[in-house]
């Protein structure tokens, strides 16, 4: 199949790309990796008339960890996620996220940013950075904003950027000591297939060991990643076990909203949100407790 016809722009700085789409608005796609895009310009599904591309943005690729914050910038890969050692050790939910994203080769190709903006209901990277308490910064002529990333997706391809605004950065807090995370995602196939569930899910303990804050989120269930919250209320001020991860998950269960499809019907998608939220909770425990 063959692209439709477009102009193509290859910006060197964040204003000079945002001064192009200042001037074209819904005229105009942001390209990074382009393995969303490309596809859904094949398929005619997107025809934009301006193609921006971001790669050549050197701040854009960068990583930066401090006492307050991990900054990544949107155009940092895939395969940089899985590879990176501060990812690895302050961000593990996200690195297990990005190693399950996709093939090698997509994973060379894609973008942090770009899977977060295409806001696809399946993708692997948006339920680990919202149980970190991500947010999104947002560039444009008129200067930057932060969204969190759980009020960033609105329905699926639909997001909160403005149709002049670029996502250049992913913000996530730095993590208390005695916190963890864990992600799991399930499919019909291990690999080069979408997912069927998946859930990500952190928690946060205090001195004496009782969950202090908890995010669970679930994908493909609903038309966004969505916060378990009635899950999350059962976890806060109580004393972590097997049994308060089952009711939690449970309750994850009954907080999702899947559709039947070809991959699975509903009723097996919350069962299997519920089987995830409860493994997921172990791991981010056993991290929790671990945690150096």
């Amino acid at each position: 199949m063959l692209l439709p016809k477009f102009d193509f722009h290859e910006p060197k700085t964040v204003n000079e790309a945002c001064q192009i789409l200042a001037e074209y608005g819904a005229k105009a796609r942001i390209l990074a990796g382009g393995t969303d895009l490309m596809v859904n310009m094949k398929k005619k599904i997107l025809s934009p008339q301006q193609l921006v591309s971001i790669s050549r943005i050197p701040e854009l690729k960068n990583l930066e960890a401090s006492a307050d914050h991990i900054r990544i910038g949107a155009c940092f890969t895939v395969a940089d996620l899985c590879e990176s050692d501060a990812i690895q050790r302050h961000l593990s939910a996200l690195a297990e996220g990005a190693k399950n994203l996709g093939t090698p080769l997509i994973r060379n190709l894609a973008t942090i940013g770009g899977n977060i903006g295409s806001a696809r209901p399946a993708a692997d990277l948006p339920p680990p950075l919202m149980a970190y308490g991500a947010q999104a910064v947002l560039s444009s002529l008129s200067g930057e904003r932060t969204v969190p990333l759980d009020q960033f997706f609105l329905g699926p391809g639909f997001t909160a950027m403005k149709p002049d605004e670029i996502l250049t950065e992913i913000q996530v807090p730095a993590l208390p000591a005695s916190s963890g995370a864990g992600y799991i995602n399930i499919g019909v196939r291990k690999a080069q297939d979408c997912n069927l569930v998946n859930v990500a899910s952190f928690i946060a303990l205090d001195a004496g060991g009782i969950i202090q804050n908890a995010r669970i989120v679930m994908g493909c269930v609903g038309p966004i990643p969505l916060r378990a919250r009635s899950a999350e209320k059962i976890l806060i001020g109580q004393k972590p076990d097997t049994a308060l991860f089952t009711r939690a998950g449970a309750a994850a269960g009954s907080d999702s909203t899947p559709i039947d499809d070809f991959r699975g019907t509903a009723a097996y998608k919350k069962d299997m949100v519920g089987v995830l939220t409860r493994r997921t909770l172990d791991i981010a425990f056993h991290k929790a407790t671990h945690r150096q």
